[in-house]
């Protein structure tokens, strides 16, 4: 780490762009698969993929393991820690609602107009959510909220 500080640790560990759009689609979009990354519209390329799945699951983001239906797919599913990234996530979107004059109002509204309206309760059931979707059994040490 460069530096001690506690935002510096959390940007080291996935504030790069690649690595917030993997959980972001992971997140909103249910992508599960190498290939579905691939699909989305910002492009990234496969060697950057590979890199930044690697780096998620080394640092407990995400998690990989064959798949159930095609023994030589690997689905990748988000842990605890992946899934607490859902606040920052969301606040960043709404930044961007508040400040992006140039995304177009239907980019806006993919799932942050139903967050506006009760953000605490629209964030815990988004939340909860991904737990069962992604096998995910809550923890109750000093980590969770």
């Amino acid at each position: 780490m460069r530096s001690d500080c506690p935002l510096n640790y959390a940007l080291e560990l996935f504030g790069d762009k690649w690595s917030l759009l993997i959980i972001r689609d992971m997140v909103f979009f249910n992508k599960r698969y190498y290939h579905e990354f691939l699909l989305s519209e910002e492009k990234i390329s496969t060697n950057v993929l590979a890199n930044r799945l690697l780096t998620l699951e080394k640092n407990g983001f995400v998690k990989k393991e064959k798949s159930l239906d095609h023994k030589q797919k690997i689905i990748y599913s988000l842990t605890e820690k992946g899934i607490d990234l859902v606040p920052i996530i969301i606040e960043i979107g709404l930044w961007s609602d508040k400040y992006g004059d140039h995304i177009p109002p239907h980019k806006k509204d993919f799932i942050l107009k139903e967050i506006r309206v009760n953000k605490t309760n629209g964030i815990q059931t988004l939340k909860k959510e991904l737990h069962t979707a992604h096998n995910v059994q809550k923890n109750t040490d000093k980590h969770s909220d």
